[in-house]
């Protein structure tokens, strides 16, 4: 059952690695809304996190609600399992493994009366919705998209990305698809797609899309997993009354080269907010869009052979 509104809403994380470290748990003990009791991984670090040793001992220890931050191929289970407890639940992105399954919990969330969230963080960026609004009234002719990191620096020694399931460079990437699902004023298809994975992996390390928005729009996605140095995680919107472009994952909104110079915005606690709210609404949010367009890319992809992947 949900907390009073009086009392924070008792919060068991499911996977202590580095998002969680790194992004949940800081989020979590500034948010006065929850209390972190503790969390369920057979690796964690972080000796000020209680360990409990299975997602059923978490449960019985008297949780409103739990965070699942493993890798998606293990998720759907963790999460049904959490939400047939009566537990709210919320899932880091991606929020599975595939789009079905999360539809799968939401319908079990429905019938359970508990909330599922599907947390975008990139939605949160400071300047998402500022971008929405302004895109929303133009006839927007063309967005691209340059999102390019360093595998090696953001999943060190994680092998799960490499695997079915994993994503590969769209686990970065699907953070820029879960943002233009968010600011383009039209549904997104994905027309064409290519696909880069090396020979010793099983899942991309580069991929270039193509894709429509409506009538006008055309868009295309350019992930890499190999940029050293300055990452790039850059959209660009070209309109017929001026020219958008959202920088640094989307804190930095400029329009027509102006620096709109928003206040900053910490992602996870935006995050960490909506969970609440829709706690106390007993609502779900459940946006499939961005894996949906991900899962689109796989099915219609050329393929072509990489280089081998070295840790």
């Amino acid at each position: 059952m949900t907390a009073a509104p009086s009392s924070p809403v008792r919060l068991g994380l499911v996977g202590l690695g580095k998002i969680s470290a790194d992004e949940h748990v800081p989020a979590i003990r500034r948010d006065p809304g929850f209390a972190l009791v503790g969390g369920v991984s057979p690796h964690s670090r972080m000796a000020e996190v209680r360990r409990f040793e299975s997602l059923d001992a978490l449960l019985e220890a008297g949780v409103d609600a739990v965070s699942i931050n493993t890798p998606p191929q293990v998720r759907f289970s963790l999460a049904a399992q959490a939400l047939r407890a009566g537990k709210h639940v919320l899932l880091e992105k991606p929020p599975g493994a595939t789009v079905q399954e999360v539809e799968a919990l939401r319908r079990l969330a429905m019938e359970s009366g508990v909330t599922l969230f599907a947390a975008w963080h990139s939605q949160f960026a400071a300047g998402v919705a500022p971008a929405a609004e302004w895109l929303a009234d133009r006839r927007i002719t063309s967005v691209d998209v340059v999102w390019r990191e360093d595998v090696r620096r953001w999943h060190p020694g994680q092998d799960w990305i490499w695997r079915p399931g994993g994503l590969g460079v769209f686990d970065p990437g699907v953070n820029a698809l879960s943002i233009l699902s968010r600011i383009l004023p039209h549904p997104l298809v994905v027309t064409a797609a290519r696909l880069s994975i090396p020979g010793n992996r099983q899942t991309p390390i580069a991929a270039s899309l193509t894709g429509a928005a409506g009538d006008m729009t055309r868009w295309t996605a350019d992930f890499d997993f190999l940029q050293t140095g300055v990452q790039t995680w850059t959209i660009e919107a070209a309109t017929d009354l001026g020219r958008l472009t959202l920088e640094q994952g989307g804190a930095v909104l400029t329009i027509d080269g102006l620096n709109q110079n928003l206040a900053p915005v910490r992602e996870y606690e935006a995050v960490y907010r909506r969970f609440a709210e829709l706690i106390a609404t007993r609502m779900s949010d459940v946006d499939l869009s961005p894996l949906a367009l991900t899962a689109d890319a796989f099915l219609i992809g050329e393929q072509s052979k990489a280089a081998d992947f070295v840790e």
